[in-house]
């Protein structure tokens, strides 16, 4: 058991080494003038919703994976009648479709719950790689609306559509996340051959009509999504095997599955292959579209990934470019009965922690099979929101400022020159200590410094290094939120 903790560590670390290494050098910048106006825009929000929702709701499972037939751990099949039966499993996970019914879908409400907890965006799954479509496409009967899902008489089945048009009503920018794979369609896993991993399950070389039938559908559909649903301003892709490989790529992607391989016999967990998709063409006609979208093309190096999303951490410094860490706020990226969300501390943190070096956060909360949050979700956000209503000046349109953190106090800083020092409540602590004192920066003489949400001016001394803010007991005791107090300062020397 100790050497399988100890193997697992060791291949965590290495792969969040390679990812760190990713983020250092594989970046290439925009050049389009009205995206690159709506990427500094976007990078200002700083703070958005994600949600992960389909049929797999209704078993409570890892979105998606249990239908593809690799040996990892969030491919396990618990579910069905005979889940060793992996025809059958598939055959019954597709047959949800029939009985997803979420009468309680109140988008409007997860708009309002969203807005007031400060976030600024949202990306929706419209569709995840089981193929499964949570809008009306034209191109596809496994969707919300066909006459077989019990959902489709309702009037809002056409979610996708009713979830862009609640958070637009809310004043928040709208993103499309959609799967590049499709597990489903035909031409990706063509029924003849078995699958055998995440790709497509024959060589697009050696079938070349068909693989073009299926980029025509995946192009086909995300225009649909742009034309037919209204404003959207990212796209957001997912799946980034399907990708154009060069020789070099796929040699290089087998060694690095090779050395994954414990057992050396020769065994890989899924194959390397070239899937052009025809990304250039699909963007310059989605942009035709939606003229300035931002196109995140998930891990894939190129013009077409506008920002980079480090997954489910937050990297340990500053990044030369936009970024965005997508969190899950409880359970797994789908619904997950009886989740454990994070605190309002926890939350509030990361959110401080993501923001002072550079980035945005996009938390996910992942509605349930009856088209509702868990209230540990709406609790969640509602302390963001309460920590927001004090705080949001020194969160949105802000930038990081060196050292960007200093024992428990990180930093940012605005257009204007003003800085902000977040002292993170330690455990157990709910109140702040009596005096602050920092040694990385110091305020320019005569300086003004106010903790937001009070007016009161503070105290303070130049120090040999740094300075020291007197905190005092009247403010203690009345502080105006909780979790982080922020202090404003509006000059530093620099």
């Amino acid at each position: 058991m100790q050497k399988r903790i100890f193997i697992i560590a060791l291949l965590v670390s290495v792969q969040m080494f390679s990812q760190a290494i990713y983020e250092d050098e594989r970046y290439v910048p925009e050049t389009d003038p009205l995206v690159l106006k709506n990427l500094e825009e976007w990078q200002g929000k700083k703070f958005g919703l994600l949600m992960h929702w389909g049929t797999y709701s209704q078993w409570g499972i890892v979105e998606s994976w249990s239908i593809c037939p690799e040996d990892y751990e969030w491919c396990e099949r618990t579910k069905g009648s005979n889940p060793d039966n992996y025809y059958q499993y598939v055959k019954e996970y597709e047959g949800l479709k029939k009985t997803f019914n979420p009468i309680k879908f109140n988008p409007e409400k997860w708009a309002k719950a969203a807005k007031n907890a400060g976030m600024k965006y949202m990306v929706f799954t419209t569709k995840h790689h089981d193929g499964f479509n949570m809008f009306d496409t034209q191109y596809s009967d496994y969707k919300v609306t066909d006459s077989e899902c019990a959902f489709s008489t309702n009037p809002r089945a056409n979610i996708a559509k009713e979830v862009f048009s609640a958070f637009r009503n809310e004043n928040m920018s709208t993103g499309a996340y959609f799967s590049k794979p499709d597990w489903h369609n035909e031409n990706y896993w063509d029924p003849y051959f078995p699958p055998s991993d995440r790709n497509v399950n024959y060589d697009p070389a050696a079938y070349p009509d068909k693989w073009k039938k299926y980029v025509d559908f995946t192009h086909n559909q995300i225009l649909e999504l742009l034309t037919d649903y209204g404003k959207i301003d990212i796209l957001w892709l997912d799946g980034g095997w399907v990708a154009k490989r060069t020789q070099d790529d796929i040699k290089n992607g087998y060694s690095e599955k090779f050395a994954e391989n414990e057992s050396g016999n020769g065994f890989i967990k899924h194959r390397v292959v070239d899937q052009d998709i025809k990304m250039d063409e699909l963007v310059v006609k989605a942009r035709q579209k939606q003229p300035g979208l931002i196109v995140v093309d998930r891990a894939v190096h190129g013009k077409n990934q506008n920002y980079l999303t480090p997954e489910n951490r937050v990297p340990e410094k500053t990044l030369p470019y936009p970024w965005e860490s997508c969190i899950t706020s409880g359970g797994g990226w789908s619904y997950t009965p009886d989740a454990k969300y994070m605190t309002g501390r926890q939350g509030i943190h990361m959110l401080i922690d993501v923001v002072a070096k550079g980035g945005n956060l996009l938390l996910n909360v992942a509605p349930g099979p009856d088209g509702e949050w868990q209230q540990g979700a709406y609790d969640l956000l509602a302390a963001y929101g309460d920590w927001m209503q004090v705080n949001s000046t020194a969160i949105y349109n802000t930038k990081p400022i060196a050292p960007y953190k200093e024992n428990n106090i990180c930093m940012t800083q605005n257009k204007g020159g003003n800085v902000f020092l977040f002292y993170l409540a330690k455990e157990g602590e709910t109140k702040m200590p009596s005096e602050v004192i920092v040694k990385s920066i110091s305020p320019k003489k005569g300086s003004k410094i106010t903790m937001l949400g009070s007016k009161t001016s503070l105290k303070w001394t130049k120090l040999d290094k740094g300075f020291k803010v007197i905190i005092p007991k009247s403010l203690r005791n009345n502080l105006p939120c909780k979790e982080a107090w922020t202090l404003k300062i509006e000059a530093i020397n620099r």
